[in-house]
């Protein structure tokens, strides 16, 4: 599903302007974005986290080259769903 199919679903199912859902959409995906930026976690009660994680330092290969280098700590953006999200995926998807 893309940002344009879950606007318009949005825009269908509260009879909104698809332009303010979007605007609405955008935003909020702003503010988790700079949230995380500035270093603080996100929490909304029954879907799910966007947190920080700290990935270690660690030694990687440039296989072009035969050399190793080393791969410096750094922090990557991580989402982390609610068990209640997680159960009803497991219990709603059908395996194919």
């Amino acid at each position: 599903m893309t940002k344009a199919e879950i606007v318009a679903k949005i825009s269908d199912k509260l009879g909104m302007e698809k332009g303010d859902v979007q605007a609405t959409v955008e935003s909020f995906m702003e503010e988790v974005k700079s949230s995380l930026e500035s270093g603080n976690n996100v929490y909304l009660r029954g879907f799910g986290s966007f947190i920080i994680k700290t990935r270690a330092e660690k030694t990687g290969r440039n296989i072009s080259k035969n050399t190793t280098i080393k791969i410096a700590a750094h922090n990557i953006p991580a989402f982390k769903p609610a068990k209640v999200f997680v159960e009803g995926v497991k219990s709603n998807v059908l395996i194919k």
